[in-house]
């Protein structure tokens, strides 16, 4: 029913608009001289339209300010038609329709008299043009803006290139080309439109108490989780009123989908995870939506995804899972959780001291010196010549965190805290991949416990992976490092891209959706910031 009330809509738009250019072409008829690149009417009020983008202005200039949009030619007319069908679709991506003013265009189309006219609507033309560009191909906001942590670097676009380009093109296939091309793109698009079928009719359903419930168990709570199940394809249709082995697999199959443990039980958090309508899965989808226009660049045939709320570390070699381990992720403390960005693995150090972050050293390590000096013994004080000094006779409680002169270091050790590897890609965030002596948080559901760096489950055999394309006995190679005792580094020679990201909806490709949980509260940010910015989407309870 939402499709066809579209269509008809879309269809009485078109009547609209096809009216609407014919009565603009009679007007350019009207002023033979009115589009002329010239007018120095037209140029000022141009100029004015696009005051705030050099880039825009730079090409107008480079082309003797020759229209785009407003004069009679056939290419004009359709580059027009193009961008109003974009624009009135754009709604259909989660992004702003209202921000690019469609109906004050249209409305300018059909009032415009004079060149000055015709020069202003050839600028908000282009200015709606490329704000839809920027939007749909980089996203609409500014990731750092929205949370500090977000340090990602969003590609930015060229706008006296893209319109040179759109100028040389089929100005249809050039809008369509500019949305992200990548397959989970496309599968959140189509999961948007499920949901938003799903909220149309009215959800699903009525929420579950929050009852544990236990295979063999019969009675109307499990009726209640049978039909919740049901709504949300998990099960098929059943008029059971057990818990059967049925529900049972139906429960495991949602707990993978959802980051839980899949013991068949719906507990509280298997319950919490049901209840969450369908709006608020919508709200997720839109913001992974996002995340991936900050993301329309090349991640590399072969790189390494860490997803911060899903705890996994893949290496993903021509779209293919090659290796998967568990991580542990930064804690949900300011200064402490795991920043999201790209970069490329460099090397490994094998055996590595830990240089302990000032942070640490001041905030958590000095206040224990103070009461007992020789509190973290295994810890070495290094002066600021780099030379280890004994802590007898220092009197730790004269400093502060701005005047304590030492450094804090951990020499390799089983027990030290990057544990026996580290995988390497310098940035200024401090930010790696090690290895761990805590091996008991990975058997936790939730792994958010470190400083910010990502640990890893199976650390030796990610970097048998890695070398594997460089060593025939990647497993010797990295054994023969280990064993020596002594820090070492193992280059790579060919650096794996790695992004550190934050995916609460993660499409499958065999079909359907996973979700987790927002452990830092990144995606209610961004998405109360999306809202903020215009986007519109179902607003019917779920």
């Amino acid at each position: 029913m939402i499709l066809g009330v579209r269509v008809r809509i879309h269809k009485t738009a078109n009547t609209f608009f096809v009216t609407l250019i014919a009565a603009f072409v009679f007007i350019l008829q009207s002023f033979p001289a009115a589009a002329q690149a010239n007018d120095v009417a037209y140029q000022m009020a141009l100029s004015k339209a696009l005051a705030r983008d050099t880039q825009a202005l730079n090409y107008y200039k480079s082309v003797t300010f020759k229209p785009i949009w407003i004069d009679k030619s056939n290419a004009a007319r359709t580059r027009r038609a193009a961008l109003f069908e974009a624009l009135e679709n754009s709604a259909g991506h989660a992004l702003p329709r209202q921000s690019y003013d469609v109906d004050g265009l249209k409305a300018a189309l059909s009032s415009a008299r004079t060149t000055a006219d015709l020069g202003t609507l050839e600028g908000r033309m282009t200015a709606a043009f490329l704000a839809y560009v920027r939007d749909i191909s980089t996203g609409i906001l500014v990731p750092s803006k929205v949370d500090a942590d977000i340090v990602r670097v969003v590609p930015q676009i060229d706008g006296a290139g893209f319109l040179t380009a759109f100028v040389k093109s089929s100005p249809r296939n050039f809008l369509k080309a500019v949305a992200p091309k990548s397959a989970e793109y496309n599968r959140l698009l189509d999961e948007k439109e499920k949901l938003l079928r799903v909220i149309a009719n009215g959800g699903w359903g009525p929420k579950l108490r929050d009852q544990k419930l236990t295979p063999g168990t019969n009675g109307k709570d499990v009726v209640a989780l049978r039909d919740r199940l049901m709504s949300q394809a998990y099960l098929k249709r059943s008029v059971t009123t057990t818990y059967d082995a049925d529900i049972q697999k139906a429960v495991q199959q949602f707990q993978m989908d959802h980051g839980l443990s899949a013991d068949g039980v719906a507990g509280s958090g298997t319950i919490g995870e049901l209840n969450v309508s369908a709006n608020d899965r919508l709200a997720s989808v839109v913001v992974a939506m996002e995340r991936e226009r900050w993301m329309n660049i090349d991640m590399g045939k072969r790189h390494v995804k860490v997803n911060l709320t899903d705890f996994t570390a893949k290496i993903i070699n021509n779209g293919r899972i090659e290796f998967q381990t568990r991580s542990v992720v930064g804690t949900n403390k300011d200064g402490q959780r795991s920043p999201e960005f790209s970069d490329e693995i460099e090397h490994m150090v094998i055996n590595p001291t830990w240089n302990v972050p000032r942070s640490i050293t001041v905030k958590e390590y000095l206040p224990a010196m103070q009461k007992n000096p020789n509190a973290h013994s295994y810890l070495n004080l290094i002066n600021t010549s780099g030379q280890v000094v004994s802590r007898s006779g220092i009197d730790f409680s004269q400093y502060n965190e701005q005047t304590f002169p030492f450094d804090l270091k951990q020499p390799p050790s089983d027990r030290n805290a990057l544990g026996l590897v580290k995988f390497m890609f310098p940035n200024k965030y401090n930010i790696y991949l090690h290895d761990t002596p805590s091996k008991n948080l990975f058997g936790r559901e939730t792994r958010a416990f470190s400083h910010g760096c990502i640990r890893l489950a199976d650390p030796f055999d990610f970097a048998y992976a890695l070398l594997s394309v460089q060593s025939s006995d990647p497993k010797g190679t990295f054994r023969a490092a280990l064993d020596s005792g002594r820090e070492s580094v193992i280059s790579l020679e060919k650096h794996v891209p790695v992004h550190l990201m934050y995916r609460t909806a993660i499409t499958k490709p065999t079909g359907g959706i996973e979700y987790r949980r927002d452990v830092y509260g990144r995606d209610a940010k961004i998405f109360n910031a999306l809202v903020r910015a215009g986007v519109v989407i179902g607003s019917i309870k779920g």
